[in-house]
Parts: C-alpha cells; structure tokens; sequence
C-alpha cells in the first residue's frame, strides 16, 4: 500500500539523517501538489530549486537527480498528495563552507490541500523578507505575523515594503484585478511557481496583465484581489488592512481556468 514517505536523496530517511536537520535554517525549498502522480509548472520547481541553490551555495543539483528523487517519492505516495522538496548542505548553518559544500535534498509528502475557501481579510504589516526572492526555511517572522494577524481579528497577513508598497502574504503571493487588467505587484518578493503558471497561461488566453505599484492607498480603485500559492491559484480576498475589497467571482474564476489550462506532466 502507497504512503506518504520522508527521502533523503531518493531514499528514506532514518532518525540518523534528520537529527541534524532538526534545527538546520540554512536550506530552501519548494512546495508542489501531486494530482495523478504529475505535478503542473515542473520546469519552474525545477528552475527554483536550481536558482535558490547558486544563491545560497554557489552550486546546485543536476536535474535528473532532482527529477529522480521526486520521482520516487511520489511513486511511493497516493497518487494525490503535497510534496516538498528541501536543498540543503550536511555541513550545516554557521560555517564558511559554499560551493564545496555537499548537497543533499530532502523530500516530504503529506495529505493533498486544496487551501482556505476564503474570502480573507488581511492584516497589513510593514515586513521584508531576507533574500525575498529566495523559498528559504526559517522564518519565523511569517508565522509570528499570521498568530498576530489572527490574534487582531484577521485570517493571514499582507506585507507592506518601507516604501509603503505591497509585496506579499506570509505564504502566498498576491494579485489584483482592476476589472479589465490583472495587476502583480512591484516590490521584493517570491516569484511563486503558481503565479509563473498563471501568468504565462494568461498570456496565452490573451488576458491583459502588467506589473505595478500598489499600495493600502490604491486599494478601493481595484476591483478584486486574491492570494495564491501551491494550494490554489486563487482565494478571494476582501478586506486588507482597513480598506474592503469585492470579491470579484469573475476574477477568482479566471485564475483557476488559467491554472487549470498548465498540463500535469510526471517528475
């Protein structure tokens, strides 16, 4: 019988190998959904892991080896299922070692989650992520932000950048909708693989998109907002911060045809 499988290296993972990773913060990682055995948007983990990797170590994995330890565990698991995949170094935090480090990855699976059914209300923090650009462990700032958004009365948290622009959530990207255009946001940020796959899928349906400024001021002019991350690619948001947002059916819709049209290919 299937079941979800901790692989080290496309083998599992005894106490011995993640004793050491108990505590590790130095890694990345990214976040997928299984349907079927596939997986959608695989060249764009596959560019995220490979990208991170130089960032952090100055090297990366080959891919068909990350390809071939996806492949098992998810050839191990249900055919639905959610998966992570971790790049990191044995040598661990707080040493000199680069790109002479060894590196090893680390995958997970877990139950198939689809994400909240929305709509959100947002509490609006002014926060920046260390290296935005980077799917990397240990941020507690993100978690401690979500527990204070809940404690005030929110769902999640919206970030606002120094410059007073909105970024991102805590784990999702966002979006807007100004009711003829998709709007991404211009700050410091994750490129989501899920926002990837929207975003050149609209561009094939002809859906007019831009990237822009937006921040707490520009919210009543929108007609829509969302997050998205490998859950979803698309919960309505109606509240951020102070300022109410419409729910904009239409607009969640649309995202999740574009989502939908990206084909689910194997590992």
């Amino acid at each position: 019988m299937s079941s979800f499988v901790v692989h080290r290296d496309g083998r599992t993972a005894s106490a011995g190998d993640l004793a050491p990773l108990a505590f590790a913060g130095y890694a990345h990682f990214t976040a997928m959904q299984v349907r079927g055995g596939r997986v959608r948007g695989l060249d764009l983990h596959l560019e995220r892991l490979r990208s991170a990797s130089v960032t952090l170590f100055g090297q990366a994995l080959p891919d068909d080896r990350v390809r071939a330890c996806l492949r098992a565990a998810t050839q191990a698991g249900p055919a639905d299922h959610s998966l992570t995949a971790t790049v990191y170094s044995p040598t661990g935090e707080f040493t000199a070692s680069g790109s002479d480090a060894r590196l090893e990855l680390l995958v997970r699976t877990g139950p198939a989650a689809s994400g909240p059914r929305g709509p959100l209300a947002l509490a609006a923090v002014e926060h920046e992520r260390f290296l935005p650009t980077v799917k990397h462990v240990g941020e507690a700032a993100k978690t401690y932000l979500l527990r204070q958004a809940v404690e005030q009365g929110f769902d999640d948290a919206a970030f606002v950048d120094r410059r007073g622009r909105l970024s991102e959530a805590t784990i999702w990207n966002l979006a807007f909708w100004d009711g003829t255009e998709v709007v991404w946001p211009e700050a410091g940020m994750l490129a989501g693989v899920t926002m990837g796959i929207v975003r050149r899928r609209l561009d094939s349906l002809g859906v007019p998109q831009r990237v822009r400024e937006v921040t707490p001021a520009d919210l009543p002019a929108l007609a829509g907002a969302v997050v998205m991350n490998s859950w979803t690619p698309g919960v309505a948001v109606r509240r951020i911060g102070s300022v109410s947002l419409p729910e904009a059916p239409s607009f969640v819709e649309l995202l999740h045809r574009a989502y939908e049209a990206e084909p689910l290919v194997s590992p």
